[in-house]
């Protein structure tokens, strides 16, 4: 066991101040295939949403895998940590998704910014969210310049605004024929 452990060191530079560059080689790509082992074991939980919860997540990660890269922390160890980070979140997780309460506490919850042609300015206010944030996502998601058709705007926990069309009423158009003789009727939606 002590002369794989010597390997080990030999290779990887576990018990040395200063990593060759060699060594750090070795190490960046055995941490680079546990990390990518450990997101696809995480799924897409912390990379396809934007909460905070998530994001913080990717940040501490990757602080503490670079660290058995450049050798400033044990190398085992390291690894070890990343394990036990992406465990807890996916613990998290799965708690998040079996408690309403617990998810609101670890990921946040949305707010109405406006509803029922009102701009809710005391949470716009709490947010930091001005008027002009509103129209923004007006002019990207509903593709029109005015607050007009809109049912309500939201600030959702991931930190995107959601704009919510109102749902349209159909138009009837009535198109008169040869003097009244015969009459079109067209249903638009």
């Amino acid at each position: 066991m002590t002369q794989v452990w010597h390997e080990l060191d030999w290779w990887l530079g576990l018990n040395t101040a200063n990593v060759a560059p060699g060594q750090m080689i070795l190490r960046a790509l055995i941490v680079y295939l546990v990390a990518l082992a450990l997101v696809r074991l995480g799924a897409t939980r912390f990379l396809g949403k934007n909460t905070a919860f998530d994001i913080i997540l990717g940040i501490i990660l990757g602080s503490v895998i670079s660290r058995g890269i450049n050798g400033s922390a044990p190398f085992f160890s390291t690894l070890a940590a990343s394990v036990a980070l992406v465990g807890i979140h996916w613990v998290f997780a799965v708690l998040a998704f079996r408690s309403h309460r617990f998810g609101r506490l670890v990921k946040g919850s949305n707010h109405e910014l406006y509803k029922s042609e009102l701009l809710l300015w005391e949470q716009m206010r709490r947010h930091h969210i001005t008027e002009h944030d509103l129209m923004e996502a007006v002019r990207l998601q509903a593709k029109q310049d005015s607050l007009d058709g809109i049912a309500a705007i939201r600030l959702e926990r991931s930190g995107n605004i959601s704009v919510i069309q109102a749902p349209r009423e159909p138009q009837i158009i009535e198109i008169t024929v040869a003097d009244g003789v015969q009459t079109v009727r067209l249903h638009l939606e």
